[in-house]
């Protein structure tokens, strides 16, 4: 399933096997598998956790996977750990509570990845159902003093809508942070992941990666060519 701007009521399901889909990646040669337990992400829990160790094992070793959606637990990293999973991604908790994304960070180094979803600037919470006033750019520079694999950064304006990635509201926040991270939001075509890669010219070592979804789905852009682009 993929929303549009994190929303419920506009969604677009592109298969009805998750398991299916990740061994297509896979083949595809996916460096790296993001998954979101979307229903996860509003209920404040993991809903699909089963399905997840499932994809997991689908993809084996060679592809890494990464986790989002309903974290709010150290069990619950535990236990993806545990199965498999690389990294956890944590949102809301986060941002609610940052004491325990310390305690995450310090707890699982290197395995923790902070989610920050933005919109005009300032974080969104709850499966992006809710803004928490609280500034994207201030909560990554407190987060880089902790032992995180870095930041996947989301512009929900951007996001699913197929307008093109915000390269310079990521790079700003990268820098201004001084952290790694991961762009995600608008990628629609191989021109808009050259243009994040040209952003960040001057420090490559600051953009980890890129989320596609849509994108790839509608066969808009291939992950060999985004994979290429980043090579390059």
């Amino acid at each position: 399933m993929r929303l549009r701007q994190g929303r419920m009521d506009d969604a677009t399901v592109f298969s009805d096997d998750p398991v299916a889909m990740a061994e297509h990646w896979r083949e595809q040669g996916g460096r790296r598998l993001h998954i979101v337990d979307l229903d996860g992400a509003f209920a404040g829990q993991p809903k699909n956790r089963q399905l997840i160790q499932r994809m997991v094992a689908a993809v084996g070793m060679n592809m890494p996977v990464q986790v989002g959606g309903g974290v709010r637990s150290l069990e619950i990293i535990e236990a993806y750990l545990e199965v498999g999973v690389d990294r956890v991604i944590i949102g809301t908790k986060a941002i609610e509570d940052p004491d325990f994304l310390a305690r995450a960070a310090q707890g699982f180094p290197g395995h923790i990845l902070l989610g920050l979803d933005a919109r005009d600037g300032a974080v969104a919470t709850h499966g992006w159902d809710a803004d928490s006033g609280v500034s994207a750019l201030d909560f990554a520079r407190q987060a880089a003093q902790l032992p995180i694999a870095g930041i996947v950064y989301t512009d929900i304006e951007r996001d699913g809508m197929m307008s093109g990635v915000n390269a310079e509201a990521t790079v700003a926040l990268a820098k201004g942070a001084g952290i790694g991270v991961v762009a995600s939001g608008g990628i629609a075509k191989a021109a808009d992941v050259k243009h994040l890669k040209d952003a960040f010219a001057d420090c490559p070592e600051l953009l980890l990666g890129a989320i596609t979804g849509r994108a790839i789905y509608e066969g808009d852009l291939t992950v060999n060519e985004g994979q290429a682009l980043f090579d390059a």
